[in-house]
């Protein structure tokens, strides 16, 4: 599986005046474990893609050896197919497989498996012998098939040798470093103006004596000028160099990717729904026509509480969710007490409830219409949407991650009772990811999620789960 290194010099990529990454110098060798990480947009699968050989870079040599035999799977989509996300997935990787590959390139390879099929992913890399570059968002995998991180950020690609829980904690500690060095020189700098204020002061005082003593005898006055003069250039001197290092700090914090914290206001608050009974199902059953997808459903949920619903693609989550949405095409029979739609909520990982042709300002101002402009604004700065040409975007201008920011923005304008969530991970950079688990922590009211990703609900704080198995829904264990 041996193969000559694979080499980059001056590597440099660019898409209509975006750069994505510039002077990229790096060689990869044999049996390299690599993950490529950034947000969205920042040139990951592209860089796959010249390795793989189907672009060039705009400026550098890629140089790929002859004896390295390529077998490349790029990112899965679900849509408009009648496979599902796993078994397109395996059709792909076989198909790679097949010519015996030294080196393997995967692009976002977890994309819509479910457990299952993950870890059998997962244990599939962990036996591959060749080389291995893997773009991905997922922190399970980069956790447990990769010794090598690419970081491509800020125009750069950044190279070290950890795994990614690791390379996070040690991202984690050098902010808190340099946080706590511009703590100090914020002290600094209190000190030295309070020092100053007291050397001023005596200053005044003695040529105020001096003042009244006899006009023939100058000499205290003038000592006490020349003293307030020279600490006059001492404190300069002191805060140009403060100046000087707070400047330096910031630029080294900047280098340091952590995500913006978002601190989402919602409509609602937690008391007003903590004692509400919003979902109660007993012996349900869904499906389409008269072909039942779900039977034996059994279903309540309490106005603040958060469950998880997990299963193998397709089993029928999407279902289940559809009937809670009141989805005309799906029949229910038993008995189906639900909140009235509109005090239903709706996330998808394809952020279908936005309009494209509606600017960011106009998503929120049509759900909060009584809100005065200045107070829109001030909303949508808790979303990071600060600058004018950002609230003033197209949302089909949008990113993804600008995308989810923006839905979560309305989410918190106009609360629901109860939110439901279809795999809203799916293809978000790890920056967004955080951003929506910010939010949804702090959520207040009740949540029904469709999600394989653990971490995930962890995060938002799930307090239960459901299983659907052998076409039921069941409780399990949720630790």
């Amino acid at each position: 599986m041996s193969h000559k290194p694979i080499q980059f010099k001056n590597v440099s990529l660019s898409f209509h005046q975006k750069l994505c990454f510039e002077d990229f110098n790096a060689q990869v060798l044999p049996g390299s474990r690599i993950a490529i990480i950034g947000s969205n947009g920042s040139g990951k699968s592209s860089l796959l893609k010249i390795i793989q050989g189907t672009i060039e870079p705009t400026s550098g040599t890629a140089h790929v050896p002859p004896d390295a035999s390529i077998g490349y799977v790029p990112q899965i989509i679900e849509d408009f197919d009648v496979l599902s996300g796993a078994e397109r997935l395996n059709k792909a990787i076989s198909l790679a497989l097949s010519i015996q590959p030294n080196v393997l390139l995967l692009d976002e390879p977890t994309n819509h498996l479910d457990r299952q099929n993950k870890r059998s992913l997962m244990r599939m890399l962990e036996n591959y012998s060749g080389t291995l570059l893997i773009a991905s968002h997922d922190e399970e995998l980069l956790n447990c098939a990769i010794d090598t991180i690419w970081h491509i950020e800020g125009g750069r690609i950044h190279i070290t040798s950890s795994l990614y829980e690791d390379y996070k904690r040690e991202i984690r500690l050098k902010r808190a470093a340099i946080e706590e060095e511009l703590l100090q020189i914020k002290q600094q700098k209190k000190e030295m103006h309070e020092a100053l204020m007291k050397e001023q002061e005596r200053a005044s005082k003695s040529r105020s004596q001096g003042e009244k003593s006899i006009n023939q005898k100058k000499w205290p006055t003038i000592v006490s000028r020349r003293k307030a003069n020279r600490g006059a250039e001492t404190a300069g001197r002191k805060k140009a160099g403060i100046a000087a290092k707070k400047e330096e700090l910031l630029n080294r914090l900047s280098e340091i990717s952590l995500p913006e914290v978002i601190k989402p206001k919602f409509s609602l608050e937690a008391h007003e729904l903590r004692n509400l009974q919003l979902v109660s199902i007993s012996d349900g059953a869904i499906g389409y026509g008269d072909r039942f997808i779900l039977s034996e459903i059994y279903l309540s949920l309490s106005g603040c509480e958060k469950i998880a619903i997990i299963g193998v693609n397709g089993c029928g989550k999407s279902t289940l969710m559809k009937a809670l949405l009141h989805d005309p095409a799906i029949c229910k029979t038993g008995s189906f007490q639900l909140p009235n739609p509109s005090d239903i909520g709706y996330l998808d990982q394809h952020y279908r409830e936005l309009v494209p042709h509606e600017t960011v300002l106009e998503s929120i101002g049509k759900l909060v219409s009584h809100l005065s402009h200045e107070e829109i604004r001030r909303h949508l700065r808790g979303f990071l949407f600060c600058k004018n040409e950002e609230v003033n975007a197209k949302v089909a201008n949008l990113s993804g991650g600008e995308k989810a920011r923006l839905s979560l923005a309305q989410i918190a304008a106009k609360t629901p009772k109860l939110l439901l969530l279809d795999e809203v991970t799916n293809n978000l950079d790890i920056e967004t990811k955080e951003h929506v688990i910010q939010v949804l922590s702090e959520y207040p009211g009740a949540m029904i999620v469709i999600s394989h990703d653990d971490d995930f609900l962890r995060a938002i704080k799930i307090d239960g789960s459901y299983e659907i198995r052998d076409s039921k829904l069941r409780p399990v264990t949720w630790k």
